[in-house]
């Protein structure tokens, strides 16, 4: 089956470009998401017009994620986590997280663009890679530092009330 990509699919293409699919992935997956439309020859002539204002609005995109660069180059993410002895931590540090913190610093960059492999699960500065734009990216740095042990404290024992 042939189908027009109406946006940007990892591992398939552009939007725009017409690509041969197996029938079961767009019928079932691209269609209904709208994400394609069959390449009928009236859709490719949509399909042009489309790419117009496609190539129009990807720069535009382009420009204004150059600007959330610029801004978003300065800043350093630390984030304070229990851990053990080794540096380990309990728990991580996910794309989710460093979506939330960037959120209270009034960026909105949605977590599925944050280049996260895996959380981060150890001590340390990292460097992790926000996908702007197909063309743009950031790299942001992020310090996940231990959070201060207190002293364990031994409970006290309430006075037994007679009654």
């Amino acid at each position: 089956m042939e189908v027009i990509l109406k946006e940007d699919v990892a591992n398939l293409g552009h939007r725009g470009d017409v690509v041969k699919v197996a029938d079961g992935y767009g019928r079932n997956f691209l269609l209904p998401r709208k994400l394609a439309l069959q390449a009928t020859l009236a859709n490719k002539a949509v399909i042009e017009q489309m790419k117009s204002a496609a190539v129009r609005r990807s720069a535009e995109e382009k420009v204004q994620a150059q600007e959330l660069l610029a801004k978003l180059e300065p800043i350093t993410l630390t984030f304070t986590r229990k851990s053990g002895e080794n540096g380990q931590l309990f728990g991580s540090v996910t794309s989710a997280d460093l979506a939330g913190e960037l959120a209270a610093k009034g960026f909105d960059i949605d977590r599925r663009k944050i280049q996260l492999s895996e959380p981060i699960k150890s001590l340390g500065d990292f460097t992790i890679s926000i996908r702007l734009h197909r063309e743009v990216s950031a790299h942001l740095r992020v310090q996940v530092a231990a959070e201060a042990h207190q002293e364990a404290v031994e409970p006290v024992a309430a006075p037994a009330i007679a009654g």
